[in-house]
């Protein structure tokens, strides 16, 4: 499962009703939560916090919680 596909589980969302919302098909919001080689775009992100009422930046900062910047040295 992706770290979409975690965030959403907690938050208990109901993936038919995200796909009628924002017109993201059931198969690619599928391909979203559990595919690790599936990319998110932008536009889906805000799509999806939009219809499950969260703000885009607190799915954004979950999602990409594990991402660091390179070390310099």
């Amino acid at each position: 499962m992706t770290e979409l596909g975690l965030f959403l589980s907690k938050k208990s969302v109901n993936r038919s009703d995200v796909a009628r919302k924002t017109g993201i098909s059931k198969t690619r919001l599928s391909e979203l939560a559990n595919n690790q080689k599936t990319k998110l775009r932008a536009d889906e992100l805000y799509l999806i916090a939009l219809a499950i009422d969260v703000d885009p930046c607190d799915i954004f900062k979950e999602i990409c919680a594990d991402l660091k910047l390179k070390d310099e040295n």
